[in-house]
């Protein structure tokens, strides 16, 4: 199923995350055996939306109402959002 969150993104002010350096990210993983790359649509649905925002990315079929409980593709801050957990995840 697809979402236009066209309307929505133009109501929220865009929040900037800056992309991580690229060799320090090489630099980083120097010396280690195992290397994984994490799925990142996986990584998406595995951000909870906020129980106040559920309501602002809702979507109607001909049967119900239905909304995200986890942050879904196309939201204009869905990125830095995801970078800015990745990180968050990394740094501990």
């Amino acid at each position: 199923m697809s979402t236009d969150f066209t309307s929505l993104n133009k109501a929220c002010p865009k929040h900037f995350y800056r992309l991580p350096c690229l060799v320090r990210l090489v630099d980083g993983s120097a010396g280690h055996e195992v290397f994984d790359f994490m799925d990142a649509s996986r990584g998406y649905h595995q951000i909870k939306m906020c129980p106040e925002d559920e309501g602002k990315a809702a979507f109607i079929t001909e049967y119900r109402l239905y909304w995200w409980k986890v942050m879904p593709f196309g939201l204009k801050n869905a990125g830095a959002t995801y970078q800015r957990m990745v990180e968050a995840i990394f740094a501990t």
